[in-house]
């Protein structure tokens, strides 16, 4: 098996490339999902999530109130730590149960967006990164998500540096180009990941 860590800042297009990872045949293990499922109603790190933070970040129908937690973490560091704290445990227990199930030849691709914050390289065979020039995370994130230039700058800001995920990376995919470059890139990527296998 080889254990391929799959990263990039938020707007970069690491979704694109996991899914064309995942065409290709590699088992892709989505972190955004993990994080989903580790704070279902009923579950330890959603109980957890509202003693820290309080009935407010809970909404009527017992799930968690996505935008109310991100107002208020992303706007404090220490109570981002805090979440991180509650989620990061209980997403790495998922994800050790989601490899255990792959088969010995395959490549694992953990699709994980903090995957340099949570200290997660060092545990990868490989680590792949998604790079755009920070304009460009800007520009995507107002035109597809809506978001102000300052609350598109304030998200890019919470998470690691450019510069800290490219030093982490073995292997940097630019993704400036149009979706069928991208297509062309991961291709030439797969077949270097599929080498890596063969002579390990």
């Amino acid at each position: 098996m080889l254990r391929v860590g799959l990263t990039g800042g938020i707007g970069s297009g690491k979704s694109s490339v996991s899914a064309l990872l995942a065409a290709h045949g590699a088992v892709v293990i989505d972190y955004d999902l993990l994080a989903r499922e580790a704070v279902e109603p009923g579950s330890p790190g959603l109980e957890a999530i509202a003693q820290r933070f309080g009935p407010g970040v809970i909404a009527a129908d017992g799930s968690l109130d996505r935008p109310a937690l991100a107002e208020i973490v992303f706007a404090d560091p220490a109570a981002l730590a805090d979440l991180n704290g509650i989620t990061h445990p209980a997403i790495w227990q998922l994800a050790a149960a989601r490899e255990a199930a792959a088969g010995a030849d395959d490549i694992v691709v953990h699709d994980n967006p903090l995957l340099v914050e949570m200290g997660a390289a060092k545990h990868c065979d490989v680590v792949v990164v998604v790079d755009v020039p920070e304009d460009v995370q800007v520009a995507r994130l107002v035109e597809s998500r809506g978001m102000s230039e300052d609350e598109a700058r304030a998200r890019i800001a919470a998470q690691a540096s450019r510069q800290q995920r490219t030093g982490a990376a073995d292997l940097v995919i630019d993704n400036t180009g149009p979706l069928d470059e991208l297509a062309r890139i991961v291709g030439g990527t797969w077949d270097e990941l599929v080498s890596r296998v063969d002579s390990a």
